[in-house]
Formats: structure tokens, sequence, C-alpha cells
């Protein structure tokens, strides 16, 4: 897979329990990390509200993000702190 561009929105691809996120939820990239113990580089996301205020900032295996395709369609979920 192709690593996205810093800067841009990208799909959640699996859940994130510890932070109430599911797949399918859209987040900014902010940066790529190394793994410190020599594993799967991490993607630091910062994801809004529909409101665009931000609710998170995660860091998550680049293999649990994709970029965003023209056939996917937003939806709205209560986020359940």
């Amino acid at each position: 897979m192709k690593k996205p561009k810093l800067y841009q929105r990208v799909i959640l691809k699996r859940d994130i329990p510890k932070e109430n996120l599911k797949a399918g939820d859209l987040a900014w990239l902010t940066d790529y990390v190394a793994h410190p113990g020599g594993g799967e580089e991490g993607a630091v996301l910062e994801v809004f509200n529909i409101l665009g205020d931000s609710i998170a900032v995660v860091t998550v295996p680049v293999s649990a993000i994709g970029v965003l395709q023209a056939g996917f369609i937003p939806a709205a979920r209560v986020r359940v702190a």
C-alpha cells in the first residue's frame, strides 16, 4: 500500500476501542513515527467531530489507515465516551 501524504484525510480501517473510534471514521494524518521496537511504522492522526472540534489524537499502525476513495459516503455516529 502506498502511504498517504501528510495532512490528508484518511479513513480508519479498524476499530480503536481505547479511543472509542470505529473503522470508517475519518481523521487527518499529521505525522509518521518510527516504532520504538522496530515494528510497523506509526501514523499520528487527529480526529474531529462533525462540528470541527478536535476530539482525539492517536497513533496507529500505518496498516490501520486507508486513503479516501470517490465511492465512500461519509456518515455521522454518536461517539460514546
